[in-house]
């Protein structure tokens, strides 16, 4: 299943997408009688998400097939984050051995490379990345991002997809120039406003076969960057969500960012993008706060 969160008369709505049309949940609701929140937090939140999956599966497909005139096609929408207020964001620092040469550090072996971000971090597709004033090197990062789905404590690696809503695009930022100077920055370099976007889309596992076969890139102005694939992670999904349930609750909605295969400059007036196997691209303009006069 393919879900995602569309700007419709000023508010953020969830919308499920059969055949690259959209069906915004409350014209579902409303049409077939159904009673699906309107958000996908929501949807989270209040442990909908196997309730709406398992609908769509049995007969809400075809019934959304047979009411087309309710699909919005792609190119009418706009896409926003999946949703705003996620309890926690986890991302992970060098879980790929070229990006680790990017800081000239080695990749993590023990535990992974983990650090918090601030939900006000948070942009969508196509919004505005800001370099901040502050940062003379502020870098971008292509990543696959695994969306949690119920609270969990504890969860063996090999369940880890009992817990797992989905996955999904994610561009993370850095000021790298910020963080050089002392590891200890490592928070403040991460958590600037506009430093982490995610979405469009959340696809199921379901929709996948093996998830390590999934390749990630860093396109920048339309060139690659870097790419590579999940098999090459040092610490895998699995681990990471079996790893970071053992150190905190994990709760509906949490976030793990997987880390990058590598890491670009970011320069006013570029488009970032994130490109994985099967979503659609995650693209994001740029624009440096130093520039403006």
């Amino acid at each position: 299943m393919k879900l995602t969160t569309i700007k419709k008369n000023n508010q953020e709505i969830a919308a499920v997408m059969v055949r690259n049309r959209f069906f915004p949940i409350p014209q579902i609701n409303k049409t077939l009688s159904t009673e699906w929140y309107n958000t996908l937090g929501e949807i989270l939140e209040h442990n909908q998400l196997d309730k709406l999956i398992s609908w769509f599966n049995s007969s809400g497909k075809e019934d959304l097939e047979n009411t087309n005139i309710l699909g919005v096609p792609r190119s009418e929408i706009i896409f926003s984050p999946l949703y705003r207020h996620p309890h926690k964001i986890w991302g992970i620092g060098l879980n790929y051995r070229d990006h680790a040469e990017d800081l000239s550090e080695k990749t993590p072996s023990l535990i992974p490379a983990s650090f918090m971000k601030s939900d006000s971090t948070i942009i969508g597709p196509n919004d505005t990345i800001l370099i901040p004033t502050q940062s003379s090197k502020t870098t971008g990062e292509a990543e696959l991002g695994v969306i949690i789905k119920k609270k969990c404590k504890n969860i063996p690696r090999e369940d880890w997809l009992e817990v797992v809503a989905g996955f999904t695009t994610i561009i993370d930022m850095t000021a790298e120039d910020i963080l050089r100077k002392n590891p200890r920055y490592l928070t403040l370099s991460k958590n600037f406003d506009t430093f982490f976007s995610f979405g469009p889309l959340l696809i199921t596992p379901d929709e996948f076969g093996d998830i390590m076969d999934l390749s990630v890139a860093t396109v920048i102005n339309g060139q690659v960057h870097a790419k590579n694939t999940l098999s090459n992670m040092t610490f895998p999904p699995d681990h990471l969500v079996s790893f970071h349930s053992e150190i905190m609750t994990l709760l509906p909605g949490d976030i793990i960012s997987t880390g990058t295969p590598r890491a670009v400059q970011l320069r006013d007036g570029d488009l970032i993008e994130c490109q994985i196997d099967g979503f659609f691209p995650l693209k994001n303009p740029v624009k440096d706060l130093k520039d403006i006069s």
